[in-house]
């Protein structure tokens, strides 16, 4: 059932649950399981509690109930970089879900700044959430610890260890980065770049890692010139393929850890007055919104931040009921062909 709420036409008046209660002619524990939106209440009976709700205008005191059932219905969610779009999105997504859990979510993003995830974590704990998903690689072992001690259900994106109160989700970067050596194999290139991410980041290490076994599977002499480092962002991603540029022979097809890495080579050969993909091919990683908008549209590989938020929040929300195992789930990539690749020019 759709419940209809309209903030604007609320007006903050003394109002007891008791009154909504007396209205709906159901008894206060129906009321606060309605608000809760407890799934055993029967649809009829919830829907004339909303509809008592609404027209006595009465706002719940969440802190209230929240002391008397000990759960504060706040979700954390922490990031590393909220200005780049995979986050963004990801946030979309674990909100949508929280949503209609009937949850409220706090974000904080750490900019890959490990002390300031320790201030991240300390706000989670100090706003009472009932669970956090951390889907970031800046995690010390003592925070983690410390959450654990707390018995608050945790989920990580791809660093944790799965345990009582912990689910770790694991993205198989590995067939990704396969799919997409082997697209540009197929079309010829020999003389393939890789553009990782920042070293201390699990996932970019998995990433280089599966590229250079990717080169050695077909075949391809690893060639520590055609590796480059980047940061994950546009300018990291422009200085990057500007010096593959200045090699020689320079790559025919570049692999960027990420979209935005992608983003600032496309620009980079651009300046240089090549083209995309005529002289060279280029391949992204998660597939953001922004990539299919590029000029060419982007080949890259999808990384689903819509399943991973749902995944994150399912597990968090099975802790909470006490149904958790300590569970790792895969989640799976697969390659976006766009205009960005093509047959290596003879």
């Amino acid at each position: 059932m759709t419940k209809v709420w309209l903030p604007e036409t609320i007006t903050f008046v003394a109002m007891k649950i008791q009154e909504v209660a007396k209205r709906a002619n159901v008894s206060v524990a129906t009321v606060s399981r309605t608000l809760n939106n407890d799934p055993r209440v029967n649809p009829a009976t919830a829907q004339r509690v909303w509809l008592a709700v609404q027209e006595l205008k009465y706002v719940p005191n969440f802190q209230a109930r929240s002391l008397v059932s000990g759960k504060s219905r706040l979700m954390g969610l922490i990031v590393s970089d909220i200005t780049n779009p995979f986050f963004p999105e990801l946030v979309k997504g674990f909100e949508d879900v929280a949503v209609e859990h009937g949850y409220d979510m706090i974000v904080a993003s750490t900019g890959y700044d490990q002390l300031r995830m320790a201030g991240c974590v300390r706000r989670m704990i100090e706003r009472k959430v009932d669970a956090v998903a951390i889907m970031t690689s800046e995690m010390e072992p003592a925070l983690t610890e410390q959450l654990e001690r707390r018995s608050l259900p945790i989920v990580f994106l791809d660093v944790g260890q799965p345990g009582r109160s912990v689910t770790n989700i694991r993205v198989n970067y590995r067939t990704g980065v396969r799919s997409a050596v082997q697209h540009l194999l197929d079309l010829g290139h020999k003389q393939i770049a890789f553009i990782s991410g920042p070293p201390h980041l699990k996932s970019a290490q998995v990433r280089r890692s599966a590229f250079l076994q990717c080169l050695v599977d077909g075949g391809i002499a690893e060639d520590q010139g055609y590796l480059e480092q980047g940061d994950h962002k546009v300018e990291g991603g422009l200085q990057a393929m500007s010096r593959l540029l200045r090699l020689t022979p320079r790559p025919t097809a570049v692999l960027a850890s990420n979209d935005l890495t992608a983003i600032g080579a496309l620009r980079s050969i651009h300046r240089a007055g090549l083209r995309v993909p005529d002289d060279i091919s280029i391949v992204g990683f998660d597939d953001i919104l922004l990539a299919q908008f590029t000029d060419p549209p982007l080949t890259t590989v999808r990384l689903s931040r819509t399943e991973i938020a749902r995944c994150s929040f399912d597990a968090l929300l099975s802790s909470i009921n006490g149904k958790h195992e300590g569970d790792e789930i895969l989640v799976e990539t697969s390659l976006v062909v766009r205009d960005s690749t093509s047959k290596v020019a003879q």
